[in-house]
């Protein structure tokens, strides 16, 4: 049986670890050939590695680019059509929490900014120069392939929410993503273009866990959250899955919340936390 996203090419950016190294991965399982970017590319070659030894019908290739720097991205967009001739997914996944990211009165210029060119910009450049791309994608009825693709940025539930735990510029920049991506998904739908955004809670990731570097802070977020436990990157990756593939034709413009119910929540869930999902690793 034919994988969700075969023939397809995906671009995964903060492809070495986390959400961008699991979705590179399942991905991967589903047929696609992936384009692994990453600043540290030492970490993107390890999941090039991973996808060699364990999918032999598919091709990997890891580039070292910064987000903040819109050459880097066109190279890498560049890459994966040299490479492979198109681009039909676009996961526009990395993102940066700075410690020292606070309130309106604390966060220094210098934070905000960067957090922007990262985390807002590095996004706006990602879904430029994979549109340019996905608008000279040929077209082969026979393999499932059209012109067009599937761009999914990632935001943050903290883009829909309030927080009492201040981290203002990273939200600002979530909330940018969120806005933008509505406003391209109308504007590209009829060219066969699809632009989503995932909305993850917080997960057990090394962005999350570095910034939450207590107990004391990792307790302040769990009582609040509905399941009683952090989301895992695999959980984040089958979201992004299902927005690449044609499974999500006609979903465009969306918020893709995937957050164990707590931007739904009202007050905090009673009883036992769940129990975390069985290991569903590639």
């Amino acid at each position: 049986m034919p994988g969700r996203l075969e023939h397809k090419v995906a671009l995964v950016t903060g492809a070495g670890s986390g959400i961008g190294l699991e979705s590179s991965l399942l991905f991967a399982s589903e047929g696609a050939n992936v384009i692994l970017v990453d600043i540290n590319v030492a970490n993107a070659e390890k999941g090039v590695e991973l996808i060699t030894q364990r999918y032999k019908n598919v091709r990997a290739v890891a580039a070292k680019a910064d987000v903040g720097k819109e050459a880097d991205i066109k190279a890498s967009v560049d890459l994966a059509v040299k490479e492979f001739g198109r681009l039909d997914v676009m996961f526009n996944n990395a993102g940066i929490m700075h410690p020292e990211d606070d309130n309106a009165l604390n966060t220094e210029e210098r934070i905000w900014d960067l957090t922007m060119q990262i985390n807002l910009k590095g996004v706006w450049w990602g879904c430029k120069y994979a549109i340019l791309a996905m608008r000279q994608n040929p077209a082969d009825e026979s393999k499932g392939l059209h012109i067009g693709g599937s761009i999914i940025n990632t935001a943050s539930f903290v883009a829909q929410l309030g927080a009492a735990t201040p981290q203002l510029a990273y939200t600002a920049s979530k909330g940018g993503v969120l806005a933008m991506t509505r406003e391209l998904a109308m504007v590209h739908a009829r060219e066969g273009i699809r632009v989503n955004s995932l909305c993850p809670g917080p997960l057990k990731t090394p962005l999350l866990m570095d910034f939450l570097n207590t107990e004391e802070k990792r307790q302040r977020r769990l009582v609040h959250l509905p399941m009683g436990r952090f989301g895992e990157a695999i959980e984040i990756a089958k979201a992004a899955l299902f927005l690449a593939s044609d499974e999500s034709s006609y979903v465009t413009g969306a918020d893709f919340n995937v957050d164990g119910g707590l931007s739904k929540a009202y007050v905090t869930a009673v009883g036992e936390p769940a129990l975390a999902p069985p290991n569903s690793l590639i």
